[in-house]
């Protein structure tokens, strides 16, 4: 991880056949994309950036929180040329959709996709100004959209590296001090997303989700075979485990869009919302000015052990409802934040590390009953995959990403991970007809991070 930019071939990045050749495919389609637009062979450049799952740590980055992480050997690939204008021409090989975006202009496309490149255009242009040129890029993916494996952020990462790299942007003077490390361009890539600051680098409009970095932190510091241990605000990684090679994940998209738009925007944002109220609340009664939740709940511990929720943090969010956050709903929080970073992360990552995988499986569903209690962001069909999942007795499953749809892990022997899937979408199908269209279930394992292919 103190590689700031990954760069692998083929044969070291060490993809399954399957994987490979399926990358490979998206890489084709992009540099046709490319070659049909006339842009020129010579001087392209190419990325693969996965999707992740968020094995554990469930709404918790934005507050400070801990969480378990991975990627998945799906992906976008990114090929992109510069320009030696300020125009961004983006095509999607697989849409058959081209967007055009001036360096100059906050003026966005005309696709429901655009607002990514727009922001983090917006954003680069603001830190790193006239070190900016344009560049022409393909895009390719076969990462499902809006089901939680965070497509979203892999494109966001994809086009930061790609003009990162392109523009020669670590030289900048700027990029320079703030970011040293990829913890850190993780990070910023979720500040861009948020359009928080980010230290030296100041803020511009976000996509409008209030979220953290743990997206942006498993596409960019995940490793092969290996979950990551890391908490937020800043990013700070704790420790990586040995994924076991014994087993792999069966991944199940509902077929519910989770969309980060409209009405769908309004309920993840209320989840952080209720964090920030409870933080607010602790400064208001404690005459404090912590940041995050998680510093709230240190400062109300004080020098005793964190073993429970500190009552005078219970005390705080009872005297903060409103008639938007009931007093049982902000306790519920406190409850399901605490379970996660304090407990859930940490004894999960003890248990996959000693191979007790049953505890593994027992503190897993306790996040799942979490989020069903407290988040208010599972809906039936994702509480059925986990259910059905553990019934037909999957190791650990659990729903992940944002909520309000999306998808749900399972962990399954290796030898039993198609037949497994099968079942599985059997079942759920059977219940759920409507989703059947647009689910998906594959399997997976933990993947490598963001690089640039080089030598292919």
């Amino acid at each position: 991880m103190n590689t700031l930019f990954v760069q692998s071939g083929f044969d070291e990045a060490a993809f399954p056949p399957l994987v490979a050749d399926a990358y490979r495919s998206l890489l084709r389609e992009a540099h046709q994309a490319l070659d049909e637009a006339e842009v020129p062979a010579q001087g392209r450049r190419a990325w693969i950036v996965p999707g992740r799952i968020e094995v554990l740590g469930k709404h918790v980055d934005y507050a400070g929180g801990r969480s378990l992480l991975c990627t998945v050997e799906r992906g976008i690939v990114v090929v992109a040329r510069r320009r030696n204008d300020r125009q961004v021409v983006l095509r999607d090989a697989r849409r058959r959709e081209a967007i055009a975006l001036s360096l100059d202009s906050n003026a966005r496309g005309s696709v429901p996709w655009s607002i990514y490149p727009r922001t983090v255009l917006n954003r680069l242009v603001r830190n790193f100004g006239d070190a900016m040129h344009g560049a022409d890029v393909a895009l390719a993916s076969n990462l499902p959209s809006a089901a939680g494996v965070s497509s979203s952020s892999a494109l966001t990462v994809g086009l930061t590296l790609a003009f990162a790299a392109l523009c020669d942007l670590p030289t900048h003077p700027l990029w320079h001090a703030a970011l040293p490390d990829r913890p850190a361009l993780a990070g910023y890539v979720g500040a861009l997303e948020n359009g928080m600051d980010y230290g030296l680098l100041t803020g511009e409009k976000g996509v409008g989700t209030m979220g953290g970095a743990q997206d942006q932190t498993a596409i960019l510091c995940s490793e092969r075979g290996r979950l990551e241990v890391f908490s937020w605000a800043p990013v700070r990684y704790e420790q990586s485990v040995v994924w076991p090679s014994t087993h792999t994940f069966v991944v199940a998209v509902s077929g519910v869009v989770a969309a980060k738009t409209g009405a769908a925007k309004e309920r993840y944002n209320r989840a952080a919302r209720t964090a920030h109220r409870l933080v607010d609340a602790w400064n208001a009664t404690a005459g404090a000015q912590v940041r995050t939740l998680r510093d709230a709940f240190l400062a109300a511990a004080g020098d005793a052990p964190l073993d429970e929720v500190p009552t005078s943090l219970v005390r705080a969010a009872e005297a903060a409802a409103n008639s938007e956050f009931t007093a049982a709903h902000l306790v519920g929080r406190l409850g399901q934040f605490f379970d996660e970073t304090f407990v859930i992360v940490p004894r999960a990552a003890d248990a996959l590390t000693r191979g007790e995988l049953s505890e593994f499986g027992r503190l897993v569903d306790k996040s799942q009953a979490g989020a069903e209690r407290a988040l208010e962001n599972q809906i039936a069909e994702t509480v059925h995959l986990q259910r059905y999942a553990r019934e037909l007795g999957a190791t650990a499953a659990s729903a992940f990403g944002a909520g309000f749809g999306g998808a749900v892990w399972a962990m399954i022997p290796s030898a039993e991970a198609e037949r497994f899937a099968s079942r599985w979408r059997e079942r759920y199908l059977r219940v759920h007809h409507s989703a059947s269209h647009r689910s998906q279930f594959f399997v997976t394992a933990p993947s490598p991070p963001a690089f640039e292919l080089i030598g292919d």
